[in-house]
């Protein structure tokens, strides 16, 4: 339901009447992300355009004892920007400029509502990379990939989101902006809060200004597709690649599942006839390209792969990394839901927890595409199912009950780059234990004493 007149007066006021949502068809974009089966209209929506805006949206918040849920383009896979019930939707994605890029220090300050892809480009404008690219880079925005402390392809090689924030500009639940970090290379000034709101999910602060490290180019590339008819023998040439103390820039999978519905999907030409597909990228001097991309390819060899395909120029590599790019739109298709998620284990134990994950879908008779990074140990199963089959669904939260057991048991973590959010907050504690949950909510009153941001989210307080 709407919120009252007398606050929406008040929020029109700060942001202007025409950033202002409240009818029901223009709510329904904002009450969901991208995880299957979660749906909650808001009380509002209102767009905000400036830090100050922001800081007096949730100063209204605390007075009139609303929540607020921030989003940027709701891309995320677990929950987080789901509304709470009659909550106000603080949406960013306006805020989208390009505030300064410092070619002098290798450092861009963007506002939150960027998306990826741009700053993506806005480093490679200026001969510069930013490395992080998570699946959906094209709409993502950079405010959201903070939030996440998303991943991506590239992750094995060049690390997460967390690794390129030098600084951030923060407003708390109560209004007051802060400063968190700077240019500097080293600085070692007190406790490190930039990292704590780095994957906090929107619960701890909203972030108005991100202050990213750029790196420089990579002169060259290379890309390679194996294909396997056992996908063992395919994490068995992963363990060989890493033991072989090669770090690709990217090394990924596909399962025959996943193989199938990007190519009908994409049409690019992918093999057919194979278990299991590897997607992997090195980059670099040409030398050390060159000599990477030979160890890698032997690898494979020595552990049977059926053909090793090297991409002919820039055009095929990126087809390449598109077509992994599109694993989860390509499987959307296949069925009415799909639930994607991100079980992580250490990569020694890779081939168990694939295995494991086949059984658990042959278990409770599910339909299950597996790929992923394979090359960091993020697993992505992938349940084809339908919201609407009650007894099937009630099958796919017995075998996501499973999965994570099983990645805990093996030293991994219930989520390697999608967040707990709403979907995986019963997971939580048994995979932190009551210390670390304790330190948890204490920080979480400390910074947010009414409870105004996402309540609900990660954890209860």
């Amino acid at each position: 339901m709407p919120l009252n007149e007398s606050i929406l007066a008040e929020l029109r006021q700060l942001v202007g009447p025409e950033n202002v949502l409240t009818q029901p068809e223009d709510l329904i974009p904002y009450a969901f992300d991208g995880t299957a089966a979660l749906l909650q209209l808001p009380g509002c929506v209102a767009f905000a355009t400036t830090t100050e805006q922001i800081s007096a949206v949730l100063k209204l918040a605390n007075s009139r004892n609303l929540s607020v849920v921030t989003r940027g383009s709701g891309t995320g896979l677990s929950g987080g920007s789901v509304p709470n019930r009659d909550c106000i939707v603080l949406c960013t994605a306006r805020m989208d400029r390009l505030l300064e890029l410092d070619r002098a220090n290798l450092t861009l300050l963007v506002e939150p509502g960027m998306t990826t892809l741009k700053v993506a480009e806005a480093a490679a404008g200026a001969g510069l990379f930013y490395p992080p690219d998570p699946g959906s880079m094209k709409i993502s925005t950079i405010g959201g990939n903070v939030a996440e402390n998303s991943g991506g392809l590239r992750g094995l090689k060049y690390g997460v989101t967390r690794n390129y924030v030098m600084g951030l500009e923060v407003v708390l639940a109560d209004g007051e902006v802060m400063w968190l970090g700077n240019k500097c290379v080293k600085d070692v000034a007190g406790y490190s809060l930039k990292d704590l709101f780095i994957g906090s999910e929107g619960t701890l602060g909203v972030i108005t200004k991100v202050l990213l490290r750029l790196i420089p180019l990579p002169a060259t590339k290379k890309t390679m597709v194996a294909t396997f008819d056992q996908m063992d023998k395919a994490a068995d040439a992963v363990s060989r690649i890493i033991a072989a103390q090669i770090i690709p820039c990217t090394l990924e999978f596909l399962d025959r599942t996943t193989i199938h519905a990007v190519e009908d999907y994409a049409k690019i030409g992918l093999p057919l006839d194979c278990e299991a597909l590897l997607l992997m990228e090195t980059d670099g001097h040409p030398a050390v390209v060159a000599e990477e991309a030979a160890q890698m390819e032997r690898c494979c060899r020595e552990c049977g792969c059926l053909e090793v395909r090297v991409a002919r120029d820039n055009a095929e590599a990126n087809q390449l990394a598109g077509a992994r790019r599109a694993a989860f739109s390509a499987l959307a298709r296949v069925s009415p839901t799909t639930i994607l998620e991100d079980a992580t284990v250490p990569r020694s134990e890779l081939a168990r927890m694939i295995r494991f994950v086949a059984a658990i879908a042959q278990k409770y008779q599910l339909r299950i595409g597996t790929f992923g990074h394979m090359g960091d140990g993020n697993l992505h199963p992938t349940f084809l199912t339908d919201e609407r089959n009650h007894a099937e669904m009630h099958r796919v939260e017995e075998a996501f009950k499973e999965i994570f057991a099983e990645a805990i048991r093996l030293g991994g973590t219930i989520t390697g780059e999608h967040g707990i959010g709403l979907a995986k907050k019963a997971f939580l504690p048994g995979f932190l234990g009551n210390t670390q949950m304790r330190v948890l909510r204490e920080l979480r009153r400390v910074l947010d004493p009414r409870g105004v941001l996402n309540p609900g989210k990660m954890f209860d307080v």
